[in-house]
């Protein structure tokens, strides 16, 4: 944006490291020199958390999330017939015997400052709400740890994925006939504006280059995806890239949030979810896990 012509560009990347000039409103970059080796010494593989933050079923932050732990609470949810039904489950779903009525939450996933990030409201009311909330804990792990990446003068890099988008199959999709009033998107196509517009706002792969975008994080933006080991593999890879020398510090984690979250599942042997909506891991009496959403 700041170099629109190959001209331009190429003047700014053939500029010396004295010569180059900082990008208006941001600071200029400073990466510490990496080596020409992969190989890394034991001295320099030392990585300290400085910041954190989460959602999680019954804990809006990890104070609570951690008091829940060791008071043992179980952050299951309840709900009842009208509220299942308000999330557009079959009524006749909700009436087989085996429909189990629970699921673990998050509270307020369809809050979200617009504003703040510099969306307009329409722009998040397309966005995937795992999208949002990425956003939201990617910035309070940066202010916890006391670092402003508009500020900061090293390269910040961020390492993380998402679960399947279930808002854009339940709230998005079945509504974007009322996107492109030249397009009814009867058939799907991203080179429409409204298949445009509801793809940058929903696809994984803009899953972290949106956050490194609006937060100025200008090290390695890298979207993972290995299914349930996804934030594991996240946070191994941002550790490898402080270590290498590719960034100086590194955000990672993972977010995964079902929408509609108020609606149970229907039990079925053999699948891998239990038959009563509790999760009782490691115990004589565990009979299947329950879906866990968190950021």
């Amino acid at each position: 944006f700041q170099y629109p012509t190959v001209a331009t560009l190429a003047a700014h990347l053939s500029r010396t490291e004295d010569q180059a000039e900082a990008i208006p409103g941001k600071n200029s970059i400073r990466v510490r020199p990496r080596s020409r080796s992969i190989e890394l010494s034991t001295e320099s593989t030392d990585v300290a958390v400085i910041g954190m933050a989460g959602r999680f079923p019954g804990a809006t932050n990890l104070d609570e999330f951690w008091e829940n732990l060791c008071n043992g609470v179980e952050s299951i949810t309840v709900f009842s017939d009208g509220e299942i039904l308000a999330s557009g489950v079959d009524p006749a779903l909700l009436k087989q015997p085996n429909y189990v009525k629970a699921s673990p939450i998050l509270d307020d996933v369809e809050s979200f400052d617009a504003e703040f990030f510099g969306y307009s409201p329409r722009e998040a009311e397309l966005m995937d709400p795992q999208q949002r909330l990425l956003l939201e804990c990617a910035w309070e792990s940066l202010e916890t740890a006391g670092y402003d990446p508009f500020t900061y003068p090293g390269a910040i890099g961020l390492y993380a994925g998402a679960s399947m988008n279930t808002y854009f199959l339940n709230q998005v999709y079945p509504q974007r006939h009322r996107l492109d009033p030249n397009d009814s998107l009867d058939v799907f196509t991203l080179s429409s504006l409204g298949g445009f517009q509801m793809t940058v706002a929903n696809d994984k792969d803009y899953l972290t280059t949106r956050i490194s975008y609006k937060l100025n994080l200008r090290g390695p933006s890298m979207t993972v995806q290995t299914a349930c080991s996804t934030s594991l593999v996240a946070i191994h890879l941002a550790a490898q890239g402080v270590a290498r020398g590719e960034c100086d510090m590194a955000l990672a984690g993972g977010v995964s949030v079902d929408i509609p979250q108020k609606a149970g599942y229907l039990y079925q042997a053999g699948m891998i979810l239990s038959p009563d909506g509790h999760c009782r891991a490691f115990d004589a009496g565990a009979g299947g896990t329950a879906w866990d959403w968190w950021c």
